[in-house]
């Protein structure tokens, strides 16, 4: 990621790469990090700059652009039939350029000096730039180092904006300016927070202690400098204080499909790739279109009405397969052949799974285990929120009235990356499920849990997601422990993904899960994976161990969400001693959790758990 230049022109020095699947999560247009030597604010799309002598990074996935194509509506914009995604553009640290690259703003612009007994508080205008650091001039004789201020404010829909220093230290302390302000910012012996204090030479004084709870009500100005001049917009949100690195400050919305086979995805490549062309075709204008080079290689030895068909069905944006995204790769695993000696994926191929049948057989209440020796997965973020993560639905989409920030003003393409990779999908058996959710013992936990996720949810929020997504997505941490320590790969680099139904956008029964590793760039991993899903009878086994017993028991164990007073109201048995793990390799951050509900706990009634004895 090169670090050159910003939505207003601040340049910036290159100071290392940031890997570039990160840039569409943790480090997206309008995230907040700290550089080696700069705090600075990640631009918006509209300052991505794609160096003319590359390829721009397209990348393309069918199902996934017809799953946010009405989000993107929303903006008043059309998301772009032929290249709606595109991957982030490489930079070069060495000979950093503002036409290639991530332009950055300097951000934000208020810095503290470092000298001990002067300790200013200073906008960077004030100060001198040394060999990319800021000085300020403690007197005739000597000068200090100056750091950026660690506080913004901001609002849960994203906007940011410098805190109001010189106000902070006179209106809110019902005072008036002083004709020439100059601020001191004091942090105290300790560094607490309850000790950070603002003082002016006029002796106005402000304790920021009182900007928390139920303090001084700052009113969101609807900024959004990563989108530069023009991003400022109507908001009615209250701001609130936030330290700039902490981790609230950016939550990234994203949206994921794997590259599944499509009986017409051939037509439909096809008919895009050359769609600049066709998408004016009309009955009596594609015979002339046909007479053009690219056009009629592209059509070779189709038909003109299946043309003519496939263009009306990407022009009305009607998906390309039917149900949700999380349905349709359900239906695909579910449905994938049987396993035979020899069997390799295709040259070339996005996707390839097998039905495998273990020697030992599968354990009870197990429906089917598929290994995937090689998958593509494309994610693609739609947004970001500050203060609050905002809860996609069990599909793993977001519904239409969700608040979010804006990644661009004018462009019609999300940024995305592409994950190569393998996997193991194990299906749980539908009846077992259905028997265990009948049990009385679970539909009283699913009361309490329900209690629990009512107390927290905001309107926004999506419905309960029921006892059965918190059974898959605890066995999917019980497991992504346990293969971890035999397959090979670290713990953080094993992700899950739930497939859980009914929900509210589709009637099919789902109960899996797949637990899958990769990386961007890559033609795929070295099938650890795979080979240890073989073995799932001996993994589930370590599981159900693991998840019994908690070196937090009994505190653990007997957690009920309904009515918490520390408010941990999306968690039932789980803590950081049994069912957490890396966020990275969570699809929910450690949220929705209750091992009770998958293998006997203390305090429990047996039923409750649906792996009654060790499998």
């Amino acid at each position: 990621m090169t670090t050159r230049g910003s939505p207003r022109g601040q340049q910036q020095q290159p100071d290392g790469a940031v890997r570039q699947s990160q840039i569409v999560t943790t480090f997206g247009p309008g995230s907040m990090l700290d550089l080696l030597n700069d705090a600075v604010l990640v631009g918006g799309l509209d300052f991505w700059s794609y160096d003319k002598s590359l390829a721009i990074p397209y990348i393309d996935e069918p199902r996934l652009r017809d799953a946010i194509v009405d989000r993107f509506r929303q903006l008043g914009r059309e998301l772009s039939q032929e290249y709606p995604f595109r991957g982030p553009p490489a930079g070069n640290d060495r000979e950093p350029t503002r036409f290639a690259g991530i332009q950055v703003l300097e951000y934000p612009q208020w810095f503290v000096c470092q000298n001990p007994s002067c300790r200013a508080l200073l906008r960077k205008d004030g100060l001198e730039l040394k060999k990319h650091h800021y000085w300020h001039a403690c007197s005739r004789t000597s000068s200090a180092e100056c750091v950026p201020v660690r506080f913004v404010l901001a609002c849960p829909r994203g906007h940011a904006d410098e805190f109001p220093w010189i106000a902070f230290a006179h209106e809110f302390q019902q005072r008036p300016r002083c004709a020439s302000p100059s601020l001191t910012f004091e942090e105290g012996a300790t560094g607490d927070f309850n000790e950070i204090r603002v003082h002016c030479a006029c002796g106005g004084s402000g304790r920021m202690a009182d900007l928390i709870g139920d303090g001084l009500t700052l009113h969101c100005r609807g900024e959004r400098p990563w989108l530069g001049p023009q991003g400022k917009e109507e908001c009615q949100e209250d701001a609130k204080l936030l330290v700039r690195t902490a981790s609230n400050s950016y939550f990234p919305q994203v949206v994921s499909a794997l590259s599944i086979p499509d009986p017409s995805g051939e037509l439909r490549d096809r008919v895009r790739a050359v769609w600049d062309v066709l998408k004016s075709a009309t009955k009596e204008n594609l015979p002339i279109f046909r007479q053009i080079e690219k056009v009629r290689l592209a059509l070779e030895g189709l038909g003109d009405a299946e043309v003519l068909r496939t263009i009306q069905a990407l022009s009305s944006d009607r998906p390309v397969t039917q149900g949700p995204i999380r349905t349709a790769e359900y239906q695909q695993l579910t449905n994938s052949e049987l396993e035979l000696p020899g069997d390799l994926p295709p040259l070339g191929a996005k996707f390839f799974a097998r039905t495998a049948k273990p020697r030992d057989g599968l354990p009870a209440g197990v429906g089917k285990l598929v290994v995937v020796p090689k998958l593509r997965e494309v994610v693609a973020q739609i947004g970001f929120t500050r203060l609050e993560p905002v809860t996609p639905d069990v599909q793993g989409e977001y519904d239409l009235g969700v608040k979010n920030a804006a990644l661009g003003l004018t462009t019609n393409w999300l940024p995305a990356s592409e994950i190569y990779g393998e996997g193991v999908f194990l299906e749980l058996d539908e009846q077992a499920v259905r028997d265990w959710e009948d049990c009385d013992s679970v539909k009283e936990r699913g009361r309490a849990l329900a209690a629990g996720y009512d107390a927290w949810a905001s309107d926004e929020a999506p419905p309960f997601p029921g006892v059965r997504f918190y059974l898959l997505h605890s066995l999917a941490h019980l497991l992504m422990s346990a293969i971890s320590l035999e397959c090979g790969y670290a713990a953080s680099s094993i992700r899950e993904r739930i497939y859980c139904g009914p929900s509210s956008r589709d009637p099919t029964p789902m109960a899996a899960i797949l637990l899958s590793t990769g990386t961007s760039g890559t033609e795929g991993t070295l099938g650890g994976l795979v080979d240890q899903g073989r073995q799932i009878r001996e993994h589930l086994q370590h599981a159900f161990d693991l998840g019994r017993l908690c070196s937090n028991d009994p505190v653990c164990a007997t957690h009920s969400p309904e009515k918490d007073h520390a408010e941990r109201f999306l968690e039932g048995a789980a803590c950081h001693g049994c069912l957490f793990v890396a966020e990275c390799s969570c699809e929910r951050f450690n949220r929705y959790l209750d091992r009770a509900l998958v293998v006997p706990a203390l305090g429990h009634p047996a039923d409750l758990a649906f792996f009654k004895i060790r499998p």
